[in-house]
């Protein structure tokens, strides 16, 4: 199964919007497989967001990512990148179609409630940047039957 990584984001946390989010990813049909809070370190955000580096707004996105803790968290699920991305929306929250986390919670494009992988390889870096392996737990749940087609879990 693949995995991927969400960054609940500060604005999200001091809006009160945690549970919601976790509760359309598990609503979805994804498995969470790690989860912790942290507040994440200026090495860390730079290198997280080292693709902006040169951008004029590199520094202003790093103090806000360190404004507040963040939550971070694993799942799991089949084509889990892209289902994720589908959930969170457009990057620019006031363009986000409404139905989708930023669409229904964002206006910024910084302050955008969370950070979604964008592909499978690039999940798969920042997972290991943020968790180490036995963070990750593996487990069988009930309702996998319910979720996925039979020829789908083989």
């Amino acid at each position: 199964m693949e995995q991927t990584l969400i960054i609940v984001k500060p604005d999200a946390l001091q809006r009160n919007l945690l549970g919601e989010i976790i509760h359309r990813f598990e609503r979805k049909g994804l498995r969470l497989v790690g989860l912790k809070m942290a507040r994440i370190s200026d090495l860390k955000v730079s290198e997280h967001y080292a693709h902006h580096k040169d951008k004029p707004f590199f520094d202003g996105l790093k103090r806000f990512m360190q404004s507040a803790p963040v939550v971070l968290i694993v799942l799991e699920g089949l084509e889990c990148v892209e289902a994720v991305r589908f959930i969170t929306g457009a990057t620019k929250g006031r363009s986000a179609d409404a139905g989708t986390i930023r669409g229904d919670f964002a206006m910024s494009m910084q302050a955008n409630i969370v950070h979604a992988s964008d592909s499978p390889a690039n999940a798969q870096i920042e997972i290991k940047r943020f968790f180490d392996h036995e963070e990750l737990f593996q487990y069988e749940r009930q309702d996998k039957t319910w979720v996925y087609s039979e020829d789908e879990i083989a």
